[in-house]
């Protein structure tokens, strides 16, 4: 009966992990929307409520991996279970990342006055929803450790490049027709290169799965970055 006790408890112990992932997951995801929705609609409240929110991940992936020692140094876990605690680690990281990157979009509602071209909010809010899109898939890949659907998840970061090398080029061809769209048009840029980053983070999480799953790392066939130093304007001479 001891050993059953043992194994029970070991168990909700490495549940305890997942669960606490999925949640901060969850989290991460709303303060992003609440960003960019604070950035459009210039709602200083509603940013000073997502920076304040980014606590809460803290103290989540200090949990995690408070748990995650304790666990390790207790029950000397091998193989598959060691990864599963290595991983969760890992992918708490990752999260908290993107919950800095949310809270680095809201920081810039303030120097944002809105009057920028509708165009350019609804390509933040597209390349929004399309890192987001990624990063729920990923969490439902840890959720089900349905591995197969991992290679998709990370090849939907070619999009979130793609399209964010766009909007690049987009806010750059405003700053050159007009000054005054310089100061926050600079500002939208790092607003969409956190969006961005977003996706990485995305990418890794797919990658640390794979690596719980499988006990292998994922092929590195996949080029990381944007297009945005290939990017050329008008009367412009490109680079040597």
């Amino acid at each position: 009966m001891q050993s059953v006790h043992i194994v029970s408890a070991y168990d909700e112990e490495l549940k305890y992990l997942s669960k606490r992932i999925a949640a901060m997951g969850g989290h991460a995801e709303r303060m992003v929307e609440q960003a960019v929705a604070a950035l459009v609609n210039v709602d200083h409240g509603l940013a000073q409520k997502v920076i304040q929110d980014d606590l809460v991940l803290d103290e989540g992936q200090r949990e995690i991996d408070d748990k995650a020692i304790i666990i390790i140094a207790r029950r000397q876990p091998m193989a598959t279970d060691l990864r599963e605690i290595v991983g969760a680690i890992r992918i708490s990281a990752d999260i908290e990342r993107v919950g800095d990157l949310g809270k680095n979009v809201a920081k810039r509602v303030a120097a944002v006055d809105g009057r920028q071209p509708n165009s350019l909010f609804r390509g933040l809010e597209a390349l929004a929803d399309l890192a987001l899109t990624q990063l729920k898939e990923v969490l439902d890949v840890y959720a089900s450790r349905s591995v197969e659907r991992i290679g998709f998840v990370r090849d939907r970061d070619d999009q979130i490049d793609a399209m964010y090398t766009s909007l690049f080029r987009e806010l750059l061809t405003y700053m050159m027709e007009d000054p005054r769209n310089i100061t926050p048009c600079t500002h939208l840029l790092f607003c969409a290169k956190n969006i961005e980053r977003i996706g990485d983070h995305a990418t890794n999480i797919a990658e640390t799965i794979y690596y719980i799953v499988t006990g292998d790392q994922m092929p590195a066939d996949r080029p990381k970055g944007d297009k945005t130093d290939k990017v050329v304007l008008p009367g412009t001479v490109p680079a040597k």
